[in-house]
């Protein structure tokens, strides 16, 4: 019988994981610059964990959750997102009791049922950050900002940011009223599922991206036009914080997001290389999250970045951000006391870091080098019975050609010198 990984997922296999090693590699050293720090929550919750918190009219909760009954009949499900089981935890463990604002940041697995296309994958790889228990606008501004400065790290530079205020529980559900009303109007020119979700909720009509909805709802009620003095006060100040950062923007306000959780502040990076599916990450406020799983009115604001999107649009602008490594140096042995010693000091190098391999399949001396070369070994040895007998060995630059003689105990003095020392 033959096995394939389920659809939807895949392998990462070297030397692609080199990237994405280097991706979490830099995540860590720059989210930790700005006083984030790592959490880890588990890969499945209880399923009304995420019905509660994104909101059970979505298309995530409806029709792309892994869900499953354990042994005991709970339902579970793994997760399709990070920020609800962060609040979860920040409210699980009391953290709150703590000093706030809280900074916290997660890479990991999330799963969603969805179609597999370019960049989509039902299991798929997010990073991301929420900073909780401040309604600061400078803290929507840095969340934004350090989202954007991750991106830069990485070389991208031609991207947008779009930027909108969904308001939030006093103003919001005017204007929902005024955008149901246009939506009702303008009903046959939806699609099928928009038409049911014009009662049940007409924010995710502007989330669509069918043509027919597109073409209704450029002319729908803007909720910029319909906030409170509150959320009106907060916009104008994330703004501000943004202009003093020399953060270019534009206002979007047809910028929902799929997720029921945000208030006030929503934003998305657009990579415009990517075609139709171009937004590289996003995220904004949730300051009814908490309070709506778990009867605590605390405020917060995150943001969460495809790791496969990113790496679509490094692809796209080819951008590399990890040269091929090789090893420092690979031993070629003739005979089994050969392979003995060599095994020997390779042991030795190890120790000292060096990155050193030998031939494990009894292959001949041609066939080892030109696994060195395929290895991209800086240097080799050969090793046989004459070499053992008179403690020497030639040591070979693989891309100068030079060689030298040297004596095996004087190995890794002999190494430390060419590769610490950069001498060839």
């Amino acid at each position: 019988m033959k096995f394939n990984a389920p659809r939807g997922t895949n392998d990462i296999l070297p030397p692609e994981i080199e990237k994405w090693q280097y991706i979490e590699e830099i995540t860590h050293k720059l989210f930790k610059n700005y006083n984030y720090q790592e959490i880890r929550t588990p890969i499945f919750e209880y399923t009304e964990l995420f019905q509660r918190g994104i909101g059970e009219v979505t298309d995530i909760v409806e029709k792309e959750m892994y869900t499953f009954e354990d042994k005991s009949g709970r339902s579970i499900t793994l997760r399709p997102e990070g920020t609800a089981s962060v609040i979860r935890s920040f409210l699980e463990n009391k953290i709150y009791g703590q000093a706030q604002p809280t900074k916290y940041y997660y890479i990991g697995p999330m799963f969603r049922y969805e179609r597999p296309q370019s960049g989509r994958f039902r299991q798929f790889h997010q990073l991301g950050v929420e900073a909780i228990a401040s309604n600061d606008p400078a803290l929507d501004a840095e969340i934004i900002s350090l989202g954007i400065r991750l991106l830069e790290k990485f070389g991208l530079e031609d991207f947008e940011l779009h930027l909108n205020s969904v308001g939030c529980k006093s103003c919001r559900p005017k204007y929902m009223e005024k955008l149901k009303t246009f939506l009702t109007k303008n009903k046959a020119e939806l699609c099928d599922k928009c038409k049911e979700r014009i009662e049940r909720n007409p924010l995710r009509v502007l989330d669509c991206k069918n043509q027919s909805c597109q073409a209704v709802i450029k002319d729908a009620p803007k909720i910029t036009e319909h906030l409170c003095e509150e959320c009106e006060l907060h916009f104008s100040e994330v703004q501000s914080f943004l202009d003093v950062l020399n953060i270019e923007y534009i206002i979007n306000p047809l910028l929902v997001r799929g997720l029921d959780y945000y208030t006030h502040t929503a934003f998305e990076i657009k990579d415009n290389a990517l075609g139709a599916q171009n937004t590289v990450f996003g995220g904004g406020r949730y300051n009814g999250l908490a309070e709506e799983i778990g009867n605590r009115d605390i405020p917060g604001i995150g943001f969460a970045l495809g790791i496969e999107r990113l790496l679509l649009s490094l692809q796209a602008k080819e951008i590399n951000i990890v040269e091929a490594e090789g090893i420092d140096l690979y031993i070629t042995v003739i005979g089994e006391k050969a392979k003995k010693e060599a095994f020997r000091l390779l042991d030795i190098l190890r120790k000292e870091e060096f990155k050193t391999e030998i031939d494990y399949l009894d292959r001949s001396v041609g066939s080892q080098m030109k696994s060195a070369d395929r290895m991209n070994a800086e240097y080799t040895i050969i090793i046989g019975e004459n070499e053992l007998n008179n403690n020497s060995a030639t040591i070979r630059n693989m891309k100068s050609g030079n060689e030298a003689e040297i004596k095996l105990s004087n190995l890794l003095k002999e190494m430390k010198q060419r590769v610490d020392k950069g001498e060839k």
